[in-house]
Parts: C-alpha cells; structure tokens; sequence
C-alpha cells in the first residue's frame, strides 16, 4: 500500500556508500506529521488520509481551521495534503506519522513546486537553438516564425516566451539513501524539486522498481 509524508527541502549534500561511491543526496526533514482525517468510500466517495504538516501560531489560524484540527487534538498546521490509495484502517485521526514510516531502500516518488524563474525567453524557457551571434545576422535569441501566413493568426499551444517555473513537479523512482529517525531526515539519492525551505511531498513509488 502507499505511505506517504509531508516534509521540508533543507538542501543537498553527499555521503559515501560503504563500497566507496560518492552519492549526492538530498536533505528533507520530515517532522512527524498528524493524521487530521481519514476519508473513506462510503462517507467521500474515495479513501484517503489527509496529514498536517509544520505548526503555526494559533492567532494566525481561523476559526473553521482551529475547529478542523481540534478533531486531531493538534496545533494549526501550515500545509494540509491529501494521500490517497492508503490502508485508511491503519491510520487513526491524531496519529502521529514519522519518518521511519519508510525504510533504506524505498523506492519513492517526490513532488514540490520548482523554482520560479520569472518571464524567460524561449531559449531558457523551451530549449529552443539561437540564430548566430555574428556576422550581419538579425535573428539571435528570438523565437522565430509564429506560423504561415494562410493561418493569419497565432495557433494556440505556440511555443512562446513567458513566465517559466513555479510549476508542480513530481519526479519518480527515487531511493530513499538513509533514513535518521532521530533528527527527523530523510536522505534521498539526487535532487528534488523546489527551492530550500520549500513543502515536499514523499510518497512510495506507483511505478515501482
């Protein structure tokens, strides 16, 4: 069944396997999070269970938050995620869920939001080739043709410049390198979506191996 959990990006760094290999890891720190609900297929239509993550203030809460995670006997919490295709009778509201939740050797899928790099051309932003940067020429770093001239329009789906990153990335069959369940951190071989400090999702693998 899935397991999954809430954490944050603390950056990279690389750690020496026992054969002698340099792998990078990256550094998610996953304080426990509270099962604030479950859901199930009679009540919602599907089961999940819906973890919190990272505590706030209690004066930067609402009233319908406050009231939703005193069902958990819990503190506000600043994410709130869903996790579906759990075994919803293994979870409890109020549970708390750890690290150690996964194991050295998991296969898992991440997901965050990748960095934002504002409005880029179609170079950066599509890998477009450039034209020549010498010689007379007049086309460098522009997008080129919008189309024939019959279509006396742009078609939609054009690849054009425009704000690029901030998107929802999730890359897929990574390995969990280490787990410290004293220290809350989970160390994953390669890099992760997002920038440092951001909300990380871990999940296991849906491809597997």
């Amino acid at each position: 069944m899935t397991k999954g959990i809430l954490g944050r990006k603390i950056g990279m760094t690389q750690i020496f396997a026992e054969n002698g290999d340099l792998i990078p890891v990256t550094v998610i720190e996953a304080t426990p999070n509270v099962v604030l609900q479950k859901k199930t297929t009679e009540t919602d239509g599907y089961e999940a269970i819906q973890l919190g993550f990272d505590d706030k203030r209690e004066k930067l809460a609402n009233k319908p938050e406050k009231g939703h995670v005193a069902k958990a006997e819990t503190a506000p919490k600043r994410f709130i995620r869903e996790f579906r295709g759990v075994d919803v009778a293994g979870y409890e509201v109020g549970q708390e869920v750890k690290v150690d939740t996964f194991a050295e050797g998991d296969i898992v899928d991440i997901t965050g939001v990748s960095k934002g790099k504002g409005f880029q051309g179609v170079i950066k932003r599509h890998g477009h080739s450039r034209g020549p940067m010498s010689h007379g020429s007049r086309f460098h770093r522009a997008p080129g043709s919008l189309g024939s001239v019959d279509g006396q329009r742009v078609f939609k789906g054009h690849k054009l410049p425009g704000r690029t990153g901030g998107d929802t990335v999730t890359i897929q069959n990574l390995e969990i390198v280490r787990v410290d369940a004293e220290r809350n951190l989970l160390l994953v071989k390669g890099n992760v979506p997002g920038a440092r400090k951001s909300l990380i999702q871990v999940k296991s693998a849906v491809k597997g191996n």
